[in-house]
């Protein structure tokens, strides 16, 4: 079994390509949902991430563009799988906001008692990658759910709603500067966060003035937000996640 990272390290070119993965996720999901039938859509998004995730888990080290087409795929599915909860359930953020973080909990406390650590520097076995796929799958449900729950149970607005989760990223930073928390937490809570902040953007840019958008469209942010993503990951290949040595240092980190 080899003893690399199956994952990137978390540089700033990580949390740049993050976020827009989770825009395209959100403006690529809505277009698909609302010009094809929405129950065989999401059940052929479904099967084609879990053949990208697959691939994923057989991989022996991380690959550039390999792990950001999962996570792109992520994007779509974890936000279907928000929508799908609201809108054909009938659950209110409210509630699902919660029961999201309740699930990603569970993750966190299941990953941390059978391994140890929940380090992403860690992420070295295929039982480790599930782990981690699976709290990323959770951070994507629940962040969609939470910025729709800003933007539309409260009122907020996607644009007003963007700039409290910014807000909330900019405690995070600062929390972890001043060792406040420490760096697995604020990487998690970090990735929490780019969620809204990325859906909340996408959705202002993208939808009808009537919803609070500047009406440019799905299927042109979700295409333009690819091309950069495309970009970006051929630009930042020469990320690399941490060596052996590294990685066992940073497991001490809480």
């Amino acid at each position: 079994m080899s003893s690399r990272n199956r994952v990137p390290e978390p540089t700033a070119s990580f949390w740049l390509i993050k976020v827009l993965t989770t825009g395209m996720g959100e403006a690529l999901s809505d277009f698909l949902v609302t010009r094809f039938d929405p129950a065989p859509t999401v059940l052929v998004t479904a099967a084609l991430f879990l053949v990208v995730l697959v691939v994923q888990l057989r991989a022996d080290r991380y690959r550039p563009w390999l792990y950001w087409g999962t996570v792109s795929m992520v994007g779509v599915f974890g936000t279907m799988v928000a929508d799908v909860t609201h809108v054909a359930l009938g659950v209110p953020y409210l509630v699902s906001t919660p029961v999201f973080l309740a699930a990603l909990v569970a993750v966190f406390v299941l990953w941390r008692r059978t391994e140890g650590t929940v380090d992403v520097h860690t992420i070295t076995t295929t039982r480790r990658q599930l782990f981690y796929w699976a709290a990323v799958i959770t951070t994507f449900a629940m962040g969609t759910a939470a910025g729709d729950l800003a933007a539309s149970t409260l009122h907020l607005g996607y644009l007003s709603g963007g700039l409290v989760f910014v807000a909330a990223m900019i405690l995070v930073v600062l929390a972890r500067a001043t060792s406040i928390i420490g760096a697995v937490t604020a990487f998690w809570t970090a990735y929490v966060l780019t969620r809204p902040i990325g859906a909340s953007f996408a959705d202002f840019v993208a939808l009808p003035n009537a919803r609070g958008g500047l009406a440019v469209g799905t299927g042109l942010v979700s295409a333009i937000l690819l091309i950069v993503i495309a970009f970006a990951v051929a630009w930042t290949r020469h990320l690399r996640p941490l060596s052996s040595s590294a990685a066992g240092a940073a497991r001490g980190v809480r």
